[in-house]
């Protein structure tokens, strides 16, 4: 099994990042750089979090022309796991592998605290790891977090049980006090048509390790470590 994580300039989370996908999938990620045209050899791409070009424009903007998003966008369509988490989930929104938009959070200030999602459809390479209903308990730290689609595109995530997770409370309920940035219908992660495409806000990275942030997160990398390995 085989990965490699998109760097651009202005990224900050592609080495926790690589840590959790060298812990899960036993060997280190390549690091590709935005101005690379091809992709190594892979089974997994990962855009990672911080603020690619400053997050001018728009966050993820200016990212989603670089010359590497060809290669993300071709590696996709032939079914390879593509994973973006928080700037990444812009990115991935901003080049059209997935619907919608992150806009400024509801109360205009960056947030950067622990939040709880609950798994909505685990029925992908990403969350194997977890049951539907599983409540898990990681970081976020955006500007940008909030997700906006129109009415349409909404209900088709809903009912096309395209909606990953979804900001909850402790308990798993889905309240507005636990929706941190505003996000419509507390969406906090998506996938694309074929789920082997993910994007989400909230960084599963970085709750690996129990002497950290705890281990929320861990069974997602574990999960596409087995998946992966069950379909080479």
């Amino acid at each position: 099994m085989k990965s490699a994580v998109i760097v651009f300039p202005g990224s900050n989370r592609e080495r926790d990042m690589v840590m959790a996908l060298r812990a899960a999938f036993g060997a280190a990620p390549a690091e590709v750089w935005h101005t690379e045209t091809q992709l190594p050899e892979t089974d997994l791409i990962v855009i990672p979090g911080g603020f690619s070009y400053g997050d001018y424009l728009r966050a993820g903007c200016m990212a989603a022309q670089s010359p590497v998003i060809r290669a993300v966008h071709e590696a996709a369509e032939k079914g390879v796991a593509v994973l973006g988490v928080c700037n990444g989930f812009q990115v991935l929104c901003e080049t059209g592998l997935l619907p919608g938009a992150l806009m400024r959070n509801a109360g205009l200030k960056f947030i950067c605290k622990d939040v709880h999602l609950r798994v909505e459809n685990p029925a992908s390479v990403f969350l194997g790891g977890y049951r539907a209903g599983d409540v898990m308990r990681v970081p976020v730290a955006h500007h940008d977090g909030n997700y906006f689609a129109d009415t349409e595109t909404l209900d088709k995530l809903e009912g096309e049980g395209l909606v990953a997770v979804r900001y909850c409370d402790a308990g798993g309920k889905v309240t507005d006090e636990a929706n941190p940035n505003g996000s419509q219908r507390s969406i906090a992660g998506i996938y694309n048509d074929k789920l082997n495409v993910l994007g989400m806000m909230p960084h599963p990275e970085d709750a690996v390790e129990e002497l950290t942030c705890g281990t929320g997160g861990k069974a997602l990398f574990d999960g596409v470590a087995a998946a992966l390995a069950g379909a080479a």
